[in-house]
């Protein structure tokens, strides 16, 4: 080890000099409190040291002590339902030594290193074997089995492979490699999160994310290993939005990263995921979720870290070929954090005083998501999504951080203050939010849902957006000034954002909408459009059009329970059509 003295603190900013040895991104425990921090930058011999806890009470002459190792995560059984800190702490671990207030220099194993698991042989003496191959399973959770893989650069024959109980640190299986050297494999292996986890190739996302929210998944879908951005202001319902998409999305394991979030709203996801069900296994939502978190008033320089912490887990599991989501709330406070270090390293500070490099940091978070061949001889797929939220103040995305972001992600669901404020949720904004997904996920929606999925969502936006310049028109010179087909335009686009798009999160049956019940239910509106504007042509009275029974039972179509809405919906359009059809044959008669 090389040890160094301090020369300087500033904050979270150490620096430190007799520390030619060291590297970049190595660990280093400073004072004597053995406080955790991490080199960001050389200069000769001097180091400066972004220190992850509190450094009150570290003064000039106080030793630096390099391990020589970057930051890095342990990955092995046992990290399923687990609350970790920005760098891998297990924060529950932490309160029983130290009490509710963690106390500085606490070090704690992020993996139990005692307990046994039963370890069941996939692979065989033998068999060739490299980086990424199964070896065998691990039963983590009720819902997830654990896939031990050869650790990457390990390539060989397989000459032991054990069976039974064991702990992560025993070694399960012995490869002998082409120079004849025999290596130990544990269950155990760690990676450093600055770097991405290696993997075949990386392929086209072609099958969407199934969110269960109709505005998501119909207007604005997701592929499985896309990327996602969800500006918004204060109080516009993004935590919400994210938990949803949480507890619904068809992935087999979510990393939920708070980072620099209000201690309160922090409290809430630690205190809600573990009751709330996993509509898929009926099994708390945490035997398939991992949590990091990393509240605004934890020191800054690890709210930096937790999303790499986070990332790099979700790659891990990524690797077994699993379906995963990463959700980052938010990278405006993992921004804010590197202003902070850039600011204090005295680097020449870019637009509103975020570093230079601000974008390519966050490119480098985003790019790391996608669907890929994992390493190893199977050929089995994976998939890893990134859903960041965005903070921006006062609700104005032309700020750096929203518009780095959106020059990265493909889907951008831009939440709405004013449509929260009137009880509008999600509070996503239709007009200004896009996916760029859809040329490659059409063939999913054609083959699995219908040729006609596609064509019936861009004519509800072409109706939105219509209804969006005919109210300009309204506001000047009133409604009466309109059409019949342009006062249907305004009442379909209404069924459409009230029936349709606005979603109660609290509602056993609306909470999550399969994609086939949003596609019968859309239709509904568009059919009820459709047959509208055929009797208007005919001079049906428009308030008979408007005011038909069917509709009302169209309003309350969305609460109808996924296994009856089939039968139901087909009551409703034959009621309709004969009530459309009796307007008509009123033809000649007066609005």
């Amino acid at each position: 080890m090389n040890n160094g003295k301090i020369v300087k603190v500033a904050g979270p900013l150490v620096v430190a000099e007799g520390l030619e040895h060291a590297n970049m991104f190595d660990v280093v425990h400073v004072g004597r409190h053995n406080l955790i921090g991490e080199i960001i930058e050389m200069r000769g011999d001097k180091a400066s040291i972004q220190v992850y806890e509190e450094t009150s009470g570290v003064a000039p002459g106080d030793v630096v002590e390099t391990t020589g190792a970057p930051l890095s995560v342990e990955l092995a059984p046992g990290l399923m339902t687990m609350i970790y800190d920005g760098i891998q702490r297990p924060l529950e671990k932490m309160r029983e030594i130290s009490g509710s207030t963690i106390e500085r220099g606490v070090q704690v194993s992020p993996l139990d290193k005692e307990k046994k698991w039963d370890f069941v042989p996939k692979a065989k003496r033998g068999d060739k074997v490299r980086g990424g191959d199964v070896l065998g399973t691990v039963k983590e959770t009720i819902v997830v089995e654990h896939r031990i893989m050869v650790p990457n650069g390990v390539e060989g024959e397989l000459v032991e492979i054990k069976e039974g109980s064991f702990t992560i640190e025993e070694p399960i299986a012995k490869v002998r490699t082409a120079d004849g050297r025999t290596v130990e494999l544990p269950m155990l292996q760690r990676w450093p999160v600055r770097v991405e986890r290696p993997y075949e190739r990386k392929l086209a996302p072609e099958f969407p994310m199934i969110t269960g929210q109709r505005i998501v998944d119909t207007l604005f879908p997701i592929a499985k290993g896309g990327t996602a951005a969800i500006p918004g202001p204060f109080g516009s319902g993004k935590t919400v939005t994210q938990h949803q998409l949480a507890k619904w999305s068809d992935v087999d394991i979510v990393v939920y990263v708070g980072c620099g979030e209000r201690g309160n709203e922090m409290t809430d996801v630690l205190r809600e995921f573990p009751e709330l069900l996993d509509p898929r296994t009926g099994e708390s939502l945490m035997q398939r979720t991992v949590l990091i978190a990393n509240t605004s008033d934890m020191p800054v320089a690890a709210r930096e870290a937790s999303v790499y912490t986070g990332i790099t887990i979700a790659e891990y599991y990524r690797d077994m070929g699993y379906n995963v989501a990463v959700i980052a709330d938010s990278t405006s406070r993992w921004a804010e954090a590197l202003r902070e270090m850039s600011g204090r390293l005295e680097e020449m500070p870019g637009e509103e005083g975020y570093p230079a490099y601000l974008a390519s940091r966050l490119a480098q978070f985003y790019e790391r998501a996608g669907r890929v061949v994992c390493k190893g001889t199977d050929g089995r797929e994976g998939t890893l999504s990134a859903i960041g939220a965005v903070s921006p103040p006062g609700g104005d995305i032309s700020e750096p951080v929203s518009q780095a972001t959106l020059r990265i992600v493909k889907v951008y669901w831009g939440l709405d203050s004013s449509l929260a404020y009137r009880r509008h949720f999600p509070a996503i904004n239709w007009l200004s939010s896009y996916s760029l997904y859809f040329d490659r996920l059409k063939g999913w929606y054609d083959e699995n849902i219908s040729a006609s999925f596609i064509a019936q969502r861009n004519e509800a936006m072409r109706l939105l957006q219509q209804e969006s310049e005919l109210e300009e028109i309204v506001k000047l010179v009133g409604i009466d000034a309109l059409g019949a087909g342009e006062r249907l335009i305004m009442e379909t686009a209404q069924m459409i954002r009230e029936d349709f798009l606005q979603q109660n999160a609290m509602s056993d049956t609306d909470s999550y909408c399969s994609v086939e019940k949003q596609f019968g239910l859309l239709g509904l509106i568009l059919l009820y459009h459709d047959l509208a504007q055929e009797a208007l042509r005919q001079n049906a009275p428009m308030n008979k059009v408007f005011s038909i029974p069917a509709r009302d039972r169209i309003g309350r179509a969305k609460d109808v329970p996924q296994d009856k809405y089939t039968e139901v919906y087909r009551g409703i359009e034959r009621d309709m059509r004969d009530q459309l059809a009796q307007a008509a044959a009123e033809g000649g008669g007066e609005a």
